[in-house]
């Protein structure tokens, strides 16, 4: 790992920041103290919202954390065909005995609001998706004394993160679970996804940047691969959406390894962005005539997905999961952080062996 990286977390280790109630300031602080580098998602979240799970992460963990942002959004939906996504949902409105959100509800997620808390009160990690923000916000969480990171989908993106002044970049390949971080959401793109292995050469060679390697990533050997394609680190969210202190639904851990649930796919039902999940009733009814609208079509399926939970059906929940869900192990996230550890010695020492590396 580079100087910079190391000085921050022991591990090459990072509990990705998923958003939506997975990634709270208890399973973030295990990680942390585990000698990862755990992860705080600010998205969907007021500013004092944020403030406040930062407050709390504080007083669980002195090491250090991230905290990730979403970036703002422009205006490209066309509110007819959200319209059009509204009148196909209104049976699931009936069904969950609720009522579709407002598509209107904001694009910004309160970035301003947010980058101004973390100005004024510095985390250690700040990272950022769906976007790059611009040099002078770098360099304004520099003078903090925060590391910078952004999310890169290509190496084009992985330039545009460097020209920003950003410290390091995560190089999501298509694998991975939850939302691609992609930039610029172009639906001609959908098919494209770079997977993981081949984005970290590509965007080695693109760019002198240090690089967290994200996108499926459940074992230690699968962080020694991406370690020796040229990664300085490995982020990882499924493998930690299991872990006793995440915050997701029980239904959503239980689904990671149940049967019933055969594949995943990149679907943009529950939030017009295309994001990686199980594959459950809604996909399948809703994905193929979503338009590409978010965060619209995020805030008109919110109450459905939250009804949906309540009322206990995983056919109706964002079941986010990258492509290794089926090894998701239930375990303290300190423990997950150990195993993981272990296995990266031992693929490592397996490396070693079959370079030369072994020989005694």
């Amino acid at each position: 790992m580079s100087s910079a990286l190391t000085d921050l977390f022991p591990y090459p280790i990072v509990q990705a920041p998923m958003a939506g109630g997975v990634a709270v300031p208890r399973l973030a602080a295990a990680v942390s103290e585990a000698g990862g580098l755990g992860f705080l998602a600010a998205g969907y979240k007021t500013a004092d919202g944020m403030y406040q799970e930062i407050k709390q992460l504080r007083g669980l963990t002195g090491h250090p954390f991230g905290v990730n942002l979403f970036m703002p959004q422009p205006e490209t939906a066309d509110p007819a065909a959200v319209g059009v996504y509204a009148h196909q949902l209104a049976g699931e409105a009936v069904w969950y005995e609720t009522e579709l959100g407002d598509p209107d509800s904001g694009r910004d997620d309160g970035y301003d609001a947010k980058l101004a808390v973390l100005l004024d009160n510095p985390v250690p990690v700040v990272s950022f998706h769906f976007g790059v923000p611009g040099p002078e916000a770098v360099e304004s969480l520099h003078r903090a004394g925060s590391f910078v990171l952004a999310t890169a989908t290509t190496a084009e993106e992985a330039r545009a993160v460097e020209r920003s002044g950003a410290d390091a970049v995560i190089a999501q390949g298509v694998e991975a679970g939850g939302h691609q971080g992609r930039h610029r959401d172009d639906p001609e793109t959908d098919a494209a996804g770079i997977g993981l292995l081949a984005l970290i050469t590509q965007v080695r060679e693109a760019v002198d940047l240090p690089i967290v390697a994200a996108g499926g990533i459940m074992r230690g050997g699968q962080i020694a691969a991406v370690l020796a394609a040229g990664a300085d680190a490995a982020q990882l969210g499924t493998a930690f959406v299991a872990a006793s202190e995440s915050g997701a639904h029980a239904l959503h851990k239980r689904a990671l390894t149940d049967p019933l649930y055969v594949r995943t796919e990149l679907t943009r039902a529950f939030s017009g962005r295309p994001a990686r999940a199980l594959v459950n009733r809604f996909v399948r009814e809703h994905g193929p005539y979503v338009p590409a609208a978010y965060p619209d079509v995020h805030h008109l399926t919110a109450p459905l997905r939250g009804a949906a939970a309540r009322a206990g059906d995983a056919q109706g929940m964002a079941l986010w999961a990258g492509q290794g869900h089926r090894l998701a192990r239930e375990l303290p996230a300190g423990r997950l952080v150990e195993l993981l550890v272990d296995e990266l010695a031992t693929a490592g020492a397996e490396l070693a062996h079959y370079t030369g590396g072994g020989a005694g």
